[in-house]
């Protein structure tokens, strides 16, 4: 049963592009808007292409994918978004310019639309501080690409609504997502480790530890992963990773993007990964692997801390949307204490600390998987 309605979607890049094909294939009638008409020209060439890879691969009939298609709207202007019970904003990763979206969002839909952001990094809380009523906001954020990723983090800010992140976790779920339920914090359950682990893949290239192909052997090694963290910032694009990076810096100095993550992102420069791998040295290799592993632990550690999201949503979500083998929170209790402590000195002097503080909480993760194994 369809109790969302209508969905309206803003800003018709890539990820609202792909959004609006996860969306119509779930039997939602979406209108997609986007003021640069020029870029409201690209959806509905993409919607095509990939609704005819469905048919080829028989996982859709002509019939269904042609009904698919059929319930997708372009529109370049904000009113169109009048009688949708659902909006959510896919815009650029800049504060002001989404908070600004909402503010003229709110002039034209009536106080029972559901609002959502699909920000990748930034507080909820702040984006909606323009609204009149922002316990209606949440975040519903997407992981690229956003129509085949099966994985969304919906995001309670302190001031949601629990009866509206309820309806937004269970239209997550009708459109076959797995929703992971996140607290409002920087990075939310999933980019707090993701963007640093790319990081300080960079950091060990800029260093001369390795190449990015090197770099990228080293990662799917260490983490079980089909691809490494060079060929993925290709694929979401240097220039939009380093804005979720930079949106993380606040917290720390460890999260400070990389020299040549600054470089290549700001120049909207791809990593070259077609020069020849050579074998690393086997203890040059265990030094990258090693740092690699501490960026990672070391943020799902504060992460931790700050109960943004549960160990097991935490290990599911980068499984599920980044295809990790084992999830960082079992890989961290497979270390060991000690280990996982010598790991996140490597990245961050005096972080052992918050290993002792949150060891605990894995502990006690450590009993249940075992019991629900």
């Amino acid at each position: 049963m369809n109790i969302i309605g209508k969905v309206s979607i803003i800003g018709a890049g890539t990820m609202g592009a792909g959004i609006a094909i996860n969306v119509v294939l779930a039997g939602h009638h979406v209108t997609l808007i986007d003021t640069q008409l020029n870029v409201l020209e690209q959806p509905a060439v993409r919607l095509k292409i990939f609704f005819k890879r469905q048919v080829d691969k028989s996982r859709l009939t002509s019939l269904e994918a042609d009904a698919a298609i059929s319930r997708l709207s372009l529109s370049s202007s904000l009113i169109d978004a009048a009688g949708s019970g659902l909006v959510i904003e896919a815009v650029f990763e800049n504060l002001e310019v989404k908070r600004q979206v909402f503010v003229d969002l709110e002039r034209v839909i009536d106080h029972t639309t559901i609002l959502a952001t699909n920000t990748s990094a930034l507080s909820v809380r702040d984006i909606g501080s323009g609204l009149n009523h922002p316990t209606r906001l949440c975040g519903l954020h997407y992981f690229s690409p956003a129509e085949v990723n099966p994985v969304v983090e919906v995001i309670s800010s302190a001031l949601s609504d629990e009866k509206i992140v309820k309806k937004i976790l269970n239209f997550a779920l009708s459109c076959g997502k797995t929703p992971i339920l996140c607290r409002d914090r920087s990075g939310f359950a999933l980019n707090r480790f993701f963007c640093p682990y790319t990081n300080e893949a960079v950091r060990c290239m800029d260093e001369g530890k390795g190449t990015p192909a090197q770099i990228d052997h080293i990662a799917k090694e260490t983490f079980g992963l089909a691809v490494g963290p060079f060929f993925v910032m290709n694929i979401i694009k240097p220039k939009i990773n380093l804005a979720a990076i930079r949106n993380l810096a606040h917290l720390d100095p460890f999260y400070e993007p990389a020299a040549s993550m600054v470089s290549y992102g700001d120049a909207g420069k791809s990593w070259n990964l077609t020069e020849q791998a050579e074998i690393l040295k086997p203890k040059v290799a265990r030094v990258i692997s090693d740092r690699l592993k501490g960026a990672v632990f070391f943020a799902v550690l504060q992460a931790l801390v700050e109960k943004v999201a549960t160990p097991c949503d935490i290990d599911l979500g980068a499984q599920k949307a980044f295809t990790f083998t084992i999830g960082p929170c079992k890989m961290m209790v497979e270390c060991g204490e000690a280990e996982v402590g010598r790991l996140v000195e490597l990245v961050q002097f005096g972080a052992s600390g918050l290993v002792y503080s949150v060891w605990p909480q894995l502990e006690e993760f450590k009993k249940t998987n075992k019991s629900s194994n």
